[in-house]
């Protein structure tokens, strides 16, 4: 049972999940040594991460079996140990790793009881919340995926069940199936691809939104420079990702500049000014922002009530306009 708070919440699409307008996204506290990783994290800065998030009102908790290869999990499942108030906790499945610590994809029927049962065990908990498939692949296995999430719903294991990364045409094969209640997307103001189609058909379908990335994994926090970047440990995904590297860094850099700019007048972040833009779409329901310390979450805490005049809204969108990628 989430533990009840005085935030405004919001309902989770058909579920009865009232969640916070912010929840405390966990990839970053998977650690270092996979393929995602964001470089080495101590599990005592993580633990001390969530108890703040908590502390602060945040309600939910959303992690992957894959994220540190099913150590985010147990991380998690080690800070609850000693909450008396439990948040929601949501988790993913289809990204599987083999021995060697390469990752696969699969939604083979039994491959999603398999990772189930392994989640359940992990977060030591006997119902997850909120169970969404990670990654829409293999293609031509979501039907079988879906159902098998539906099913493993019937028999109280889950409570509701969602999709992550998923297109219009996936999200209506699944619905074919059994009922979406949540999608998670990236969505920013540097990845607005789903602004077309995706939410408004989200909104057409009553499924709730919770997007990842609203601060572009860190780039729009306001502490993100080209020497920061280069000295990234080696095993951290973003020394080699897009937004991060010229010719776009030079760019998103004077939008975290403008950010700022905006930001400061009310005091708060660059970030918590990035998330706030997201959730300025009606189809949002609410925003994931990850945390490595106690410190980063109380930086971005206000955005659990901070929010964006028109103006300020505006003001971001035209500079975008005028310096497309």
């Amino acid at each position: 049972m989430a533990q009840t708070t005085s935030l405004p919440l919001r309902t989770l699409g058909n579920s009865d999940l009232a969640l916070t307008p912010i929840g405390f996204g966990a990839w970053a506290i998977g650690g270092g040594d996979w393929k995602f990783s964001w470089g080495p994290q101590d599990d005592n800065d993580s633990i001390a991460a969530i108890h703040r998030a908590l502390d602060l009102g945040i309600n939910w908790i959303d992690t992957a079996a894959v994220y540190g290869l099913g150590h985010s999990e147990e991380v998690v499942a080690k800070a609850l140990k000693s909450v008396h108030h439990k948040p929601y906790v949501f988790t993913k499945c289809s990204l599987r790793w083999h021995g060697d610590r390469t990752i696969y994809n699969s939604l083979k029927a039994a491959s999603v009881t398999e990772e189930l049962e392994a989640s359940l065990r992990r977060l030591g908990v006997e119902t997850i919340d909120l169970y969404q498939v990670h990654w829409p692949n293999p293609e031509e296995e979501i039907e079988e995926g879906w159902e098998a999430l539906a099913r493993l719903r019937e028999q109280g294991k889950i409570r509701w069940i969602g999709v992550s990364n998923f297109s219009v045409e996936q999200m209506k094969r699944a619905q074919k199936i059994a009922p979406i209640t949540s999608l998670q997307p990236p969505y920013s103001m540097l990845r607005r691809a789903i602004e077309a189609e995706v939410l408004p058909f989200t909104q057409a379908n009553g499924i709730g939104v919770i997007n990842y990335s609203p601060m572009v994994s860190g780039l729009l926090t306001g502490k993100m420079t080209p020497q920061r970047v280069a000295s990234l440990p080696a095993d951290d995904w973003r020394r080699n990702a897009v937004e991060f590297n010229e010719p776009r860094i030079s760019r998103n850099l004077r939008l975290v500049d403008l950010l700022r700019e905006i930001g400061s007048s009310h005091g708060v972040t660059p970030g918590v000014v990035a998330v706030a833009w997201t959730m300025h779409h009606p189809a949002i329901t609410a925003a994931i922002v990850g945390g490595r310390s106690a410190k980063q979450v109380e930086e971005t805490a206000p955005a659990l009530a901070f929010r964006l005049a028109e103006d300020e809204y505006a003001r971001i969108n035209a500079f975008l306009e005028a310096n497309p990628a």
